[in-house]
């Protein structure tokens, strides 16, 4: 079940190997990495790999505060805040109400677990693999410490309640955790299946529909006075840096497989 085949299945996206590194950067990187594996072995490499991905992903998220702290001052991206939760009033209507207090459900504290061992589950079942189950949990592990750890630093007030749609939250706005985590679920779900499908368009199609379903949850909270729009936009920005870093950490796993299986 933990075979070198099938690492070697996860290897390429359509004709592009994954254990190549066009950029300087990235050789440097995975040259130090498999030194390191020759000594500690390739998944311990790995879990530190992922754990100093995470500390430049807290790095991030510091500088994220810094930023909104400045945009807020300065009225810029957050000056949209008030008129964006003002147009999404306006659109509201008792039945979309109840559809899309529905639908943000899936993201939240338990419907988002409960999704992601579903799919974890399933993916490591058709794969016969533990790489889902390894990424899904360092994935989602990752953004709710990013989660707690903005929300804490900034502690940012919700939308007033008067604005909002029941059931109401009282934790911290900033960032907003459905949106960060739907973005991290979705897109380690849609990577995983993008890593076996040959097509393009089945990959597009897969791509796609994780997109929107992150775009959609973020917009859901928006919609309901849950979350301010800068809380959903800087929640989408940093759901993709955490992404990307667990990627990189997996292309880095894969590199060291693919390298310790050739004739020396």
């Amino acid at each position: 079940m933990v075979g070198p085949e099938r690492s070697e299945q996860d290897q390429y996206v359509g004709w592009r190997d994954l254990t190549v590194w066009k950029s300087a950067a990235g050789r440097f990187a995975a040259g130090i990495v498999y030194r390191a594996a020759r000594w500690f072995g390739p998944y311990p490499v790995l879990m530190v790999t992922v754990l100093l991905g995470l500390s430049a992903a807290l790095v991030l998220i510091a500088g994220s505060v810094e930023i909104y702290e400045a945009v807020a001052e300065t009225d810029g991206v957050a000056g949209l805040d008030e008129p964006v939760l003002q147009w999404a009033i306006a659109a509201r209507s008792p039945d979309l109400n109840e559809a899309v207090t529905a639908f943000t459900t899936v993201g939240g504290p338990v419907g988002m677990p409960v999704l992601a061992t579903i799919a974890t589950a399933g993916l490591a079942i058709w794969r016969r693999w533990w790489t889902p189950v390894v990424l899904m949990v360092a994935a989602t592990a990752g953004s709710l410490l990013l989660t707690v750890v903005g929300k804490s630093l900034v502690g940012r007030i919700r939308p007033p309640l008067a604005d909002a749609v029941a059931p109401y939250e009282s934790s911290e706005a900033f960032p907003s955790g459905h949106a960060l985590n739907a973005v991290v679920v979705a897109g380690v779900v849609a990577y995983l299946l993008v890593l076996r499908q040959r097509r393009w368009s089945t990959r597009a199609m897969t791509v796609g529909a994780a997109a929107v379903f992150a775009l959609a949850m973020g917009l859901s909270r928006v919609y309901l006075g849950h979350h301010w729009l800068t809380d959903v936009l800087v929640a989408w920005t940093l759901g993709l840096a955490w992404l990307s870093i667990v990627i990189v950490a997996h292309r880095l796993f894969l590199t060291i497989r693919h390298v310790r299986r050739q004739p020396h």
